[in-house]
């Protein structure tokens, strides 16, 4: 072939000592094979390291979520317990409602005692998860009494808002005893929230989700995923153990069928139940800065807003607006023939808010339920649908109003009421979020992405 150097010029002398040129140029050195038989060393080493060191996590997070899931879901199942016997004693002793301002009075003193002059509530444990700070330990018997406090003597309030509190500071705390690093203390107050909310709740799936889900609304911390769903689900089995059978079940008999004229309705209906989450928040707002205002003094503020809802319940003739109010979102979804007034939920939304400006401890969680509950349950008939299922309807699209937060209000949704409302909750709790803006139950809770154009605004909600 042309080019190639013929069988002559290889074999003679000048063409050996041209191929040992060649090998000699081209031939890699020794030390090129140590090297990389060394580099490759180094990186199966950082692999190995790598592997271990997530194992050693892993299996740390998953310590301190059944840890978690045992302290604090013990400590939540008790209190839920205290509760379910306040409101009992309530129910057979109904004269205890004139001492409502004197306890108001107890529990302003409970918490300058303790030293908190201005108690925060659940903004505080989401300040500190998004700075990384710790909670303080006293925030769980400042809440657990005053929450107690509070149902024991008619104040109209919840317990899940509370629990968040009682859940955020002891799973700060353990994980400070544990010598967990700052940089942890954002999954340790998020693993002691789930847990709480689970125990007192009774679910489980949206317990995982929430405390994930609430901070910030538009980012998700999926790093606490796996910790936050073991302290949810061992919280959850230890309240069934301590507290058995303390949440009724509300499982829907008739659902109807999914068609594109009930979808309309659900529609219509998402966006009145935006509505309402709006005027709840408002309310609740403009009623602690208006109380603040006229009443400097936090003991005459507890006196005047205790005797308020004193007046108010005599108006009313019944104890139906006190307390957390769960027997009635329960009756409102498992009694077909259940009657309440059209304006219960204007009556809830009085109530709670004077209660809570007043200085009385509690959640908002359960009220925002009541409030949709009723609100549903009346305007069932105008959409087509069951009471039961409206009432059902209603509590999930203005939780998810109420909190911003559309993935647990999905789950919570699937948990209380069964997987045939999917398609309704589905579409209801999207129009909902959208539709409610930025108003939320919590001021300290940022708003990272825009609802409706994809753009970053990072304020907090109002």
């Amino acid at each position: 072939m042309p080019g190639w150097p013929s069988n002559e010029y290889k074999y003679s002398l000048e063409g050996q000592r041209a191929r040992k040129r060649s090998r000699r140029y081209f031939k890699a050195p020794d030390y090129f094979f140590s090297e990389v038989n060394v580099h490759m060393s180094f990186k199966q080493n950082d692999f190995l390291y790598s592997t271990y060191r997530k194992f050693l996590l892993t299996l740390k997070w998953m310590f301190f979520g059944v840890l978690s899931g045992v302290v604090v879901g013990s400590v939540s199942a008790c209190f839920a317990k205290a509760i379910s016997m306040a409101t009992s004693f309530r129910a057979t002793h109904p004269f205890i409602l004139f001492l409502l301002p004197l306890a108001g009075v107890f529990i302003v003193f409970f918490y300058i005692l303790l030293g908190t002059r201005t108690p925060k509530g659940t903004n505080l444990v989401i300040d500190a998860i998004h700075n990384g700070q710790r909670v303080p330990l006293r925030m769980t018997p400042l809440i657990i009494v005053s929450t107690v406090v509070t149902h024991l003597f008619g104040g109209s309030a919840g317990r899940e808002g509370a629990a968040l509190q009682v859940g955020g500071s002891l799973g700060n705390s353990l994980g400070h005893v544990l010598g967990f690093s700052e940089k942890d203390h954002r999954r340790t107050i998020m693993c002691g929230m789930s847990a709480s909310f689970s125990a007192l709740f009774g679910t489980p799936l949206a317990a995982t989700i929430m405390p994930i889900e609430m901070s910030t609304i538009g980012i998700m911390y999926y790093s606490a995923l796996a910790p936050c769903a073991i302290a949810a689900l061992t919280a959850h089995f230890v309240a069934e153990i301590i507290n058995p059978g303390a949440e009724s079940a509300m499982k829907l008999s008739v659902v109807n069928e999914f068609t594109w004229k009930s979808g309309l309705f659900t529609i219509g209906f998402a966006i009145l139940c935006s509505f309402v989450a709006i005027l709840f928040c408002s309310t609740l707002h403009e009623t602690k800065k208006f109380a603040k205002t006229v009443f400097k003094n936090s003991y005459i503020r507890a006196v005047v807003c205790g005797a308020i809802v004193i007046g108010l319940t005599l108006i009313v003739g019944s104890q139906t607006y006190n307390g957390a109010g769960s027997d009635v979102i329960a009756s409102c979804i498992n009694d077909p023939k259940y009657q309440i007034a059209a304006y219960a939920f204007l009556l809830k939304i009085i109530f709670t808010a004077i209660t809570l400006s007043g200085g009385f401890q509690g959640g908002e969680i359960v009220p925002s339920l009541f409030i949709g509950a009723t609100f549903g349950h009346a305007l069932a008939g105008l959409c087509n649908y069951s009471p039961s299922m409206g009432a059902a309807l209603g509590a999930v699209f203005v939780f998810c109003g109420v909190t911003n937060c559309p993935v647990t209000s999905i789950l919570i949704g699937f948990e209380l009421f069964g997987f045939e409302l999917s398609s309704y909750v589905l579409l209801g709790v999207a129009v909902t979020y959208l539709f409610s803006g930025n108003y939320s139950l919590y001021g300290s809770q940022k708003i990272r992405f825009n609802k409706y154009e994809p753009e970053v605004i990072n304020r907090n909600a109002h």
